[in-house]
């Protein structure tokens, strides 16, 4: 029997169905999620009905006609609940969350039971990134909040975490372990044993740059255990070199990064050195990368801290890691240029190698740094000259170079500074113990620059203690007027002693000629002021060096008529009876024989 139907009703009967059984699905996935969203929130953990409905699973009016049961498109939507992952793993993230607790101040222990773990080892099984995300954010939370030992059980869950293909996931996993190793939650030799050092290193080569940095943190803090030293070299430090010649990038920034951490540790620059990490390290200071360089040769710097290491650094060929960092201190790089002097300046206490950087020529990358306007150039600069001039074998080259000139223009540009003026004053005084040291100081810029830091009004009073210290151990020449004047306000009773006392001895070793007496003339009442406060002092050292000043400004007429009726006479006299007084008392006591020899 035919249709009553014609082909055109037909189709749209069939249109109409597939577009109803459409409908029908659609409205059934609305409602399940709403329902099974719904169900998350905590306020309905303990409802059945709404947590655990079953009503819309076996649906058939909802779900859809049972005529649609062949139909192919509609058999292949993903939307219904029985095939969606997603909402599946809500469900069991939902389960297994209600087995993670809340940690009690009081009494933790309890909570980290066998359900807990259990929970996060599902959780972390899945595979997938969410639940092992879900893992992760709670070892996260247990690493800040958990004040008593992590149980060994619950490493193993976080060590699977840092293994994850989930990028968030490894990320922080890791800064949880950052976390329980730095309040030493867990047993570092235990982490080492599960395992963590290859999940971390292979951190090392993402290209998340946080992740980078808690894998650094982690293997920092891994490798100062002195028992993991074996297994440091071994499934560390040697791929950590490796990892540092690599071509690319970022990998070589982030091994040379940990292992310049790894230089923190007294027993970690041990492992280093005899895993042979001196070669690579000196040839970071030639790579192209800046940060490379900084991180290589900041590392170093901290094996060159001891002198123990120094060997070790010295057997690199052909004088190649003193070439480098001299090369390095023409850096445009300010920080890298700074420690490459502070690393020769701890080398240069090894006697080797200033017999080496003697014949390398290191007076022209020196007086290239300070003539920089960069302040920190020139402290750096300083500080590595006034090392090198305290060894004698320095004075010829140093006298020759035109340092001594660098130095006095570093000082009219920056004697308000403490650490160049300190650095400057140090390497003039050892400089001028030597005869050629001594003339090219006074042929050079160098004695004028101290003074025009000495007369400077911005010269702080630490500066101004260490510059009278200096121009005391000095003082030859004669000064200007500018000059003298300065020094006498200094030798008042307004300032620091010890400035005063350099002040008042500088002054004291002044030839006492036509010109230097002129020079004073004007300022003998306030000289007289100054010299009585010395007088005064009680302070033996203090009264010396007031009476031998004044002696020999009794050379001058004017002075002792200056001095004739002022209260400075009288001090001076009640001290000398004072002194006879002593005298004296100290005949009554001592025999005769040490009686003679006071009286001479």
């Amino acid at each position: 029997m035919g249709s009553a139907l014609c082909e055109k009703c037909l189709a749209l009967f069939r249109q109409f169905r597939l577009r109803f059984g459409n409908i029908c699905k659609e409205v059934a996935h609305e409602i399940r999620v709403f329902f099974a969203e719904l169900a998350e929130c905590t306020c309905l953990d303990n409802n059945k009905e709404l947590a655990e409905c079953t009503c819309l699973d076996n649906n058939k009016e909802l779900a859809g006609c049972t005529c649609l049961d062949n139909n192919k498109e509609l058999a292949g939507c993903t939307c219904h609940l029985d095939n969606n992952k997603e909402l599946a793993d809500r469900r069991r993230r939902r389960r297994v969350s209600h087995r993670l607790p809340l940690l009690n101040p009081d009494d933790q222990t309890h909570a980290l039971n066998d359900e807990c773990f259990e929970a996060l080892d599902d959780l972390t099984a899945s595979g997938t990134a969410d639940l092992q995300h879900t893992a992760a954010v709670y070892y996260l939370y247990l690493s800040h909040r958990l004040e008593s030992p992590l149980p060994g059980s619950f490493v193993a869950p976080l060590m699977s975490l840092l293994l994850s293909p989930h990028p968030d996931v490894q990320k922080t996993a890791g800064l949880s372990l950052v976390n329980l190793l730095v309040k030493r939650n867990v047993c570092k030799e235990l982490v080492f044993e599960m395992g963590a050092l290859a999940p971390l290193l292979e951190m090392l080569r993402c290209g998340d740059t946080v992740a980078r940095c808690h894998a650094c943190a982690c293997v920092t803090l891994l490798a100062s255990s002195e028992s993991n030293s074996d297994a440091l070299v071994s499934e560390g430090v040697m791929p950590l070199l490796a990892l540092a010649k690599s071509y690319d990038p970022h990998v070589q920034q982030n091994a040379a990064w940990v292992l310049l951490n790894l230089t923190q540790s007294v027993w970690s620059r041990r492992v280093l050195c005899a895993a042979g990490a001196v070669p690579v390290l000196a040839v970071l200071l030639q790579c192209s990368d800046s940060r490379v360089q900084f991180y290589g040769c900041s590392a170093l710097c901290n094996l060159a801290a001891d002198p123990r290491h120094h060997a070790h650094l010295l057997r690199v060929g052909n004088r190649y890691l003193l070439r480098s960092l001299l090369t390095l201190m023409s850096s445009p790089v300010q920080k890298n240029a700074c420690q490459a002097c502070k690393c020769l300046q701890m080398l240069c206490r090894n006697a080797a190698v200033r017999e080496q950087l003697l014949e390398l020529d290191c007076a022209w990358p020196l007086k290239t740094l300070l003539s920089s306007s960069v302040l920190e150039r020139i402290r750096s600069a300083l500080g590595l000259l006034s090392t090198l001039s305290t060894h004698p074998t320095y004075h010829e080259l140093l006298a020759s170079e035109g340092l001594c000139d660098a130095i006095g223009r570093t000082l009219r540009r920056h004697g308000s500074s403490c650490d160049v003026v300190a650095s400057s004053c140090t390497a003039v005084e050892s400089l001028s113990g030597s005869c050629l040291g001594q003339q090219a100081l006074v042929e050079s810029d160098c004695f004028p620059g101290l003074l025009h830091a000495l007369v400077s009004p911005d010269t702080p009073e630490d500066a101004l203690l260490r510059l009278t210290s200096c121009l005391h151990h000095l003082m030859s020449s004669v000064m200007t007027s500018e000059e003298v004047l300065r020094l006498v306000t200094l030798s008042g009773p307004d300032h620091n002693l010890q400035i005063t006392y350099n002040s008042a001895a500088i002054i004291s070793k002044l030839q006492m000629n036509g010109e230097v007496m002129g020079l004073l003339r004007p300022h003998y009442s306030v000289l007289m002021e100054n010299i009585l406060c010395l007088v005064k002092s009680q302070e033996v050292k203090c009264q010396h060096l007031g009476i031998t000043t004044l002696c020999k400004l009794m050379k001058d007429a004017d002075f002792s008529a200056t001095l004739s009726g002022s209260e400075l006479e009288t001090e001076v006299k009640r001290l000398n009876a004072r002194t006879e007084e002593t005298r004296q008392l100290l005949s009554m006591i001592l025999p005769a024989s040490s009686q003679g020899t006071l009286s001479d």
